[in-house]
């Protein structure tokens, strides 16, 4: 195993602020989407990634591997629900490369049903993969490799529906995101924000990304009104990437406990 690397410092007078080159990524329910968008927007700043999901997750270590064949990329299957998975896979990563500066939990499902329509079994998965999921792979990282390095960047995917309590849809047939859905995304504003507070003293970043509408595979059938949306368009997943790692990099490291809202200005105010 390499050696833990010292803290973060700040970015040098002349220097990139924004370069994550050598620095390791892990990330959360990467396989495709926002995810992998995420990953690769890491990797071409020049991180090592290390791409988690549930589903295989070879297509996005393959478009790493092959775009930026500089870093070293790597691809594991976890249920970010399961405990032991996660605390395996946040210490295999930290064997394998010696540390683990970014920790990005993007992993997440999303049920669109009415307060009497969800079950049980729906609104219990939306909590346990988007905060339960979210909340164990941060304790994983922060106890006690991070606290360790005495240095790291944690970025929490949240929603909009997180600090809006899920907005409409604008469409009669399409239900806005549900209940768990919202009550999860907001769990993870209000765990990013007192995480924050808890380890800013060991040189540690949490802050969290809340999308707005983002067209992926997830939101394909989904009618969204943009009447009221200051930018009256779908966002792209490599917009969330940019995001995600503007917080990652050296030229965040005074930014701490914020929801950074990509949202084309839905949830302004």
């Amino acid at each position: 195993m390499s050696t833990v690397r010292p803290p973060t410092e700040a970015p040098r007078a002349g220097s990139d602020p924004f370069d994550l080159t050598g620095r390791v990524a892990l990330v959360t329910g990467a396989a495709r989407g926002i995810g992998q968008s995420i990953s690769v927007e890491l990797a071409r700043r020049g991180a090592h990634v290390v791409v988690v999901d549930m589903r295989d997750p070879g297509e996005t270590v393959a478009l790493l591997r092959d775009g930026f064949p500089a870093g070293t990329h790597e691809g594991k299957a976890v249920d970010v629900r399961e405990r032991e998975q996660v605390e395996n896979v946040v210490a295999d990563t930290v064997e394998h490369f010696g540390r683990l500066d970014i920790l990005v939990n993007n992993a997440g499902t999303a049920t669109r049903a009415s307060l009497t329509g969800i079950t049980d079994d729906e609104w219990f998965r939306d909590i346990d993969t988007n905060l339960r999921g979210t909340f164990l792979f941060c304790r994983a990282a922060i106890s006690p490799w991070m606290s360790e390095q005495r240095a790291g960047a944690i970025i929490n995917i949240s929603s909009i529906s997180g600090i809006m309590g899920g907005p409409s849809s604008g469409s009669e047939d399409q239900v806005r995101s549900g209940p768990a859905y919202a009550a999860s995304k907001g769990g993870v504003i209000a765990l990013t924000k007192w995480l924050a507070k808890e380890v800013g003293s060991l040189g540690i970043t949490v802050n969290s990304v809340a999308p707005g509408p983002i067209a992926t595979v997830l939101t394909d059938d989904v009618a969204y009104d943009f009447s009221q949306q200051i930018l009256p368009r779908m966002g792209k997943p490599d917009e969330i990437g940019a995001a995600v790692a503007y917080l990652a990099s050296p030229g965040a490291a005074y930014v701490t406990g914020q929801v950074l809202r990509v949202c084309g200005g839905a949830a302004l105010g």
